[in-house]
């Protein structure tokens, strides 16, 4: 099992995920040694940054037990590393300036964007967004589904006579609501096939076609039962994505403001002109 876990984690250590607080404990706490070297929770808690999507293959009960056998094996094979003075090479010292680099970048952003977005500035973001929000037209119908015209022209004489729409559509229908009775519960615009969003649209509350409505599906009888609009969703709903809104803008404004304060000077031709082509 230890094998398997091993196979699936090893290849995704180049992953990385922002804000993951896998554990409530201490992050000094001792949780094992290798030899000398302590394994804490807080090496639990950066390796579950960086594994995080692996992660979420296993229970949750088993992160803590996949992450430490993750960090053995880390330390393990980095003190092989050092006896064999990898940790002087020149790639290895390039490699601990660009981690340094990421790890630095990924404070500030913490830090100076992330942290600093309030509930406050979600509300004022869902308030500004939200302010003239107008639903988009939706409608809930029921329809019975043939295979030619005139069974559609018989099944609405008979609703013409007074029989139940939902029991018809229960006993003749062959789509795939009929056991329901034919209800499609709600739809909007350009969910359903251009004939038969028409038809519906053209019916009031309560009404039925009079003729049938033919489709690349067969012959449709549609009920229509209500029209209402979209309600505006809710601040939890959104608030989610309203955060990774702002994350951005600000990330952007700050981009735009720190690189203005830089000197940026690209040597490689292509690239510049790739860059000026942007």
């Amino acid at each position: 099992m230890r094998r398997q876990i091993r196979a699936l984690i090893v290849p995704a250590l180049a992953l990385t995920i922002a804000g993951t607080h896998a554990f409530a404990a201490e992050p000094g706490d001792v949780v094992a040694k290798v030899g000398n070297t302590e394994i804490t929770e807080a090496d639990l808690a950066f390796a579950a940054q960086d594994l995080g999507q692996e992660l979420q293959r296993f229970p949750p009960a088993q992160w803590r037990s996949i992450l430490l056998d993750v960090l053995i094996d880390m330390n393990i094979l980095a003190d092989a590393a050092k006896k064999e003075g990898l940790d002087q090479s020149e790639d290895y010292k390039k490699q601990i300036d660009f981690l340094s680099m990421r790890a630095l970048r990924n404070a500030y952003l913490a830090k100076e964007i992330n942290d600093k977005i309030t509930d406050e500035d979600v509300k004022a973001a869902y308030d500004a967004e939200f302010a003239n929000f107008e639903g988009e037209e939706e409608m809930k119908a029921r329809h019975i589904l043939v295979k030619d015209k005139a069974e559609a022209e018989a099944i609405i004489k008979e609703l013409d006579g007074g029989a139940d729409f939902a029991e018809l559509a229960r006993e003749k229908s062959t789509g795939p609501s009929g056991p329901n009775g034919g209800d499609l519960g709600f739809f909007t615009k350009g969910q359903m096939v251009k004939p038969f969003e028409e038809a519906t649209a053209a019916l009031e509350p309560g009404q039925y076609t009079k003729e049938p409505v033919q489709t690349q599906f067969g012959w449709h009888v549609i009920l229509l039962e209500e029209k209402r609009r979209q309600e505006k969703p809710t601040l939890e709903a959104v608030s989610a994505n309203l955060r990774q809104k702002l994350i951005r803008d600000r990330y952007e404004a700050a981009m735009t403001k720190l690189k203005a304060e830089n000197t940026v000077e690209i040597l490689d031709e292509d690239l510049a002109k790739a860059e000026k082509a942007k």
